[in-house]
């Protein structure tokens, strides 16, 4: 894991007390059961380039609060954000939910632990 400042850290924590995680196992058998929900990459452009979830939109943390309503049309639908390392994700997450988007979750882990684990990776064409 990055050292990352303690500042930074405490201000993922803060977001997680408003943004509820799940892991990368329980994102995993949501799209193997083909439920309806939004996978959002919200890292950057040249991190989603490398490869992604198969089937997530990119929207990445600079641009997601402008952008999301382009995408999520409903604020009550499932949206599961995830960046590298579960920090971002949180940061983002917590941002819409303050846009009045209701079942947000931010997945743990991140991508570095879903390719850790071998599932299934995509790659732009």
């Amino acid at each position: 894991m990055k050292d990352h400042d303690l500042n930074f850290l405490e201000l993922v924590q803060s977001s997680l007390k408003n943004v509820e995680e799940c892991d990368i196992y329980q994102v995993n058998a949501m799209l193997e059961e083909n439920r309806e929900f939004y996978l959002i990459d919200v890292r950057e452009d040249r991190e989603w380039v490398q490869g992604f979830i198969a089937g997530a939109t990119h929207l990445g943390k600079g641009i997601i609060e402008r952008d999301i309503s382009s995408v999520v049309i409903d604020k009550d639908e499932l949206i599961v954000l995830y960046c590298q390392g579960g920090f971002r994700s949180a940061l983002a997450g917590e941002n819409i939910k303050k846009m009045g988007y209701k079942n947000v979750k931010s997945m743990s882990g991140g991508f570095s632990e879903w390719v850790n684990n071998d599932f299934a990776v995509d790659k732009p064409q």
